[in-house]
């Protein structure tokens, strides 16, 4: 992976932060982490991962990443459980870019799951972005 910033924005490298987990060298260790990978893959249009990272019930067959959509930042506004030795985690976030130059704001409480030792999205609510 070339060396950027990690879109997650805990500020360090790419390949220190969500690089090892979005290549499958490693597993992230809770909820949050893995809410920052999938919202990394959306940054770079890592389709693949998202896929990979996702409940097997509730998995569509394909994710399209719209190109035109650039992520800016990410905001973890609180978790529960998600702990390494949790088998279920919520964490609320907001994200927000910019499409075709207007601000774009997605917030959600999403639903995490323990599959295999493997922390996977499971499914989200959509939360008032103004709240």
């Amino acid at each position: 992976m070339t060396e950027m910033q990690c879109p997650c924005g805990r500020g360090v490298w790419l390949a220190a932060c969500c690089g090892p987990i979005l290549s499958g060298e490693t597993a992230a260790s809770t909820a949050e982490r893995l809410m920052r990978s999938r919202y990394t893959a959306f940054a770079i249009g890592d389709s693949e991962y998202l896929l990979r990272s996702w409940h097997p019930s509730t998995r569509p067959e394909s994710v399209e990443i719209d190109a035109r959509t650039a992520w800016q930042r990410l905001l973890i506004e609180s978790t529960a459980a998600g702990g390494p030795f949790d088998d279920q985690g919520l964490v609320t976030f907001t994200a927000i870019a910019r499409v075709d130059g207007a601000r774009f704001v997605q917030r959600e409480r999403s639903r995490f799951a323990r599959v295999d030792r493997r922390w996977v999205y499971v499914d989200g609510d959509p939360l008032d972005p103004e709240a």
